[in-house]
């Protein structure tokens, strides 16, 4: 193998893992990713390691802990998250791709709220996983909304930042039954406030309603 020296210490290049254990730990973060999204945020190591066909040794030599685990699921997600807008920009009009984003980080957050105890674990220690995440989402965001200002659909006095700030609510609803259908109702309200002021207003829209009955309200027309 080709030595790393870092820091005058000579370091082995990792080895990189052979296809069947490649498949192994995918199998466990699916299995994960799963079990966290249907809610079962206490769900043990060992039903994690059954639902995706490996024994629970197998689970240990990919992840030290059970928050090793957590925070690789979560640093999945950001990952697949946060090269979303390329593809979502090239399929769809500007202002439907953010809005197709604004859902995704609404299932971000659903991946979230089965985790939220360990997550809350993690974030209490040095791991760098969550400030990274917070820059490339806000990032991503920025894309979005620069290509929805250049369109003149979107307003275009907004930053990725302040957007990822006002999405944080959505994640402390969690406690509540029905809270993916009240965070996508938040989503639709956020996304209707960055259209107004735009040069140009998106006159339809598909967003699925909290309530039944629920309608789009749009602001008084300037005169």
């Amino acid at each position: 193998m080709n030595p790393i020296h870092l820091t005058g210490v000579l370091l082995p290049t990792p080895r990189p893992l052979r296809a069947d254990a490649q498949r192994n730990r995918q199998a466990l973060l699916t299995a994960a990713r799963d079990a966290f999204l249907s809610g079962e945020a206490d769900i043990h190591v060992e039903e994690v390691a059954r639902r995706a066909g490996v024994a629970v040794g197998t689970l240990y030599r990919h992840f030290a802990t059970r928050e090793a685990l957590v925070e690789e699921v979560y640093r999945q997600e950001v990952d697949e998250l946060c090269a979303a807008p390329e593809g979502l920009l090239a399929r769809h009009a500007p202002e439907e791709a953010l809005r197709q984003f604004l859902l995704l980080l609404v299932e971000h957050a659903a991946v979230g709220k089965g985790m939220v105890t360990t997550l809350a674990s993690i974030m209490a220690t040095d791991s760098p996983a969550f400030d990274s995440a917070r820059a490339r989402m806000a990032a991503a965001l920025d894309q979005l909304l620069s290509a929805g200002a250049a369109a003149g659909v979107i307003r275009s006095d907004t930053a990725g930042k302040t957007l990822l700030r006002a999405l944080g609510g959505i994640c402390q609803l969690h406690a509540a039954d029905d809270w993916r259908d009240e965070a996508i109702h938040i989503t639709a309200l956020l996304f209707d406030g960055l259209r107004y002021g735009s040069e140009t207003a998106c006159q339809d829209e598909e967003w699925p309603r909290s309530q039944p009955g629920t309608e789009s309200r749009r602001p008084p027309q300037r005169r």
